[in-house]
């Protein structure tokens, strides 16, 4: 693989920094993604500056990804500041990509409603953050925006109900906001939510006693034997071959565009003499946090994010072995798509122990370099520490967005 770093430095850097989290319907598909910026004023929203330099880079990237068996665009959740909303002219922003978010906690002047209703008849559209059901004050912009988000940490079971019959009178959609569980999402789907938004798909629901089932279990021998210091081409094409399908799939996709590759791959032992142990490693981790039928897309696109920045940031530092780097961001997430805890998880899988220790515990180095991407991820940039070069960040994750993106087409059986 190429050298990050020559990646990267190849690549436009913005001083910006830009983090996204998905948007969901009530099938967990990806309707929407929300932009997180880095603000020096707080969470205030976006400022015209902020619009004008990052604009491309969301809409060449970040707005663009592989879901249902094909590249689609989604629009843009954008926290936008007094500044825009003000603003004599909009810096340009498509109608049709951007959902402009007005904080919920802004001075409503009327000055600035009438802003808002000049915003929406020309064709933009609009969405409220944070609705508190006891605060009337907000009533006069419900007949002006298009979606109320509610957060649904601030309210508890009783304030959510209420926020959602008031809502549901005035004929808004309706965003449930900051789901930290599957059951506070299965609670606002009962209560007619439209979108989803928090951390419901990385929070398990371990079953006691599930083990690693189907094809899967084959994965870990391979894995097994590629982790063993006399790992031969022979004996991993040996185990490979009991299932044909799984031959197939992972000659089909090193074969794919997203490796790059000059001549054709066309057995397990030619992909090792050409790609590495390493790289055989990688995708048969790839194929082991594939996502079960049961399991959203957005799951597996996540795991593939965090992999790749994971490794990435490991080269920009110089850490040794990016590979493990890789594989420990890319499984922080195996107990969510698996629903068995990640201690018993970790007594099912082989992996080194220094592995285990940063998934289990963030421990040394692995878990440096994880905690630092979960913080990206979040967009607590704030908690960033490694990089001398902020921008490096950035350009790391739009990076890895699009590497999530190809390998998605690369393994999708479509």
């Amino acid at each position: 693989m190429t050298k990050t770093r020559d990646i990267l430095d190849e690549d436009e850097k913005i001083d910006v920094l830009l983090a996204c989290r998905p948007v969901y319907n009530r099938g967990q598909d990806v309707a929407a993604i929300q932009l997180l910026l880095e603000q020096n004023g707080g969470d205030q929203g976006a400022s015209l500056s902020d619009l004008e330099h990052s604009s491309p880079v969301i809409l060449g990237t970040y707005a663009s990804l592989f879901q249902n068996g094909r590249v689609e665009a989604v629009p843009t959740f954008l926290r936008v500041s007094e500044e825009v909303v003000l603003a004599p002219q909009l810096t340009a922003l498509p109608k049709k990509q951007y959902i402009l978010e007005i904080p919920g906690d802004l001075l409503l002047t009327s000055d600035l409603v009438e802003r808002l209703r000049g915003l929406a008849r020309r064709g933009y559209r609009l969405a409220l953050a944070d609705y508190d059901p006891d605060d009337d004050e907000l009533d006069v912009l419900l007949d002006v925006v298009h979606i109320v988000k509610v957060n649904t940490r601030q309210l508890d079971r009783d304030g959510v109900r209420r926020a959602a019959e008031r809502l549901r009178r005035h004929g808004v959609e309706m965003l449930a906001d900051r789901l930290d569980d599957r059951g506070a999402f299965r609670h606002c789907v009962e209560l007619g939510f439209d979108y989803y938004q928090g951390d419901f798909l990385r929070a398990p629901e371990p079953v006691k006693g599930k083990k690693i089932a189907g094809n899967k279990l084959l994965l870990l021998q391979l894995l097994s034997e590629l982790h063993s210091p006399d790992a031969s081409p022979a004996r991993l094409e040996e185990i490979a071959i009991k299932d044909a399908q799984l031959t197939w799939r992972i000659l089909r996709t090193v074969n794919s565009a997203a490796m790059g590759l000059r001549r054709e791959v066309n057995s397990i032992s030619h992909a090792i003499a050409l790609l590495g142990l390493d790289e055989i490693r990688r995708w048969a981790n790839l194929f082991l946090v594939e996502g079960a039928p049961e399991k959203p897309e957005a799951l597996t696109r996540d795991m593939l994010v965090r992999g790749r920045m994971c490794e990435a940031l490991s080269e920009l530092c110089d850490r040794a072995n990016p590979v493990d780097h890789f594989i420990v961001g890319l499984l922080s997430q195996l107990d969510a798509l698996l629903d068995i805890g990640m201690p018993e998880l970790m007594e099912q899988v082989p992996l080194s122990q220094d592995v285990k220790a940063a998934l289990l515990q963030r421990a040394g180095g692995l878990g440096e370099i994880l905690t630092e991407v979960e913080a990206y991820q979040a967009g607590r940039f704030d908690a960033l520490r490694l990089l001398g070069d902020r921008r490096y960040y950035e350009v790391a994750y739009r990076h890895s967005v699009a590497w999530a993106r190809q390998v998605q087409q690369a393994m999708s059986p479509d």
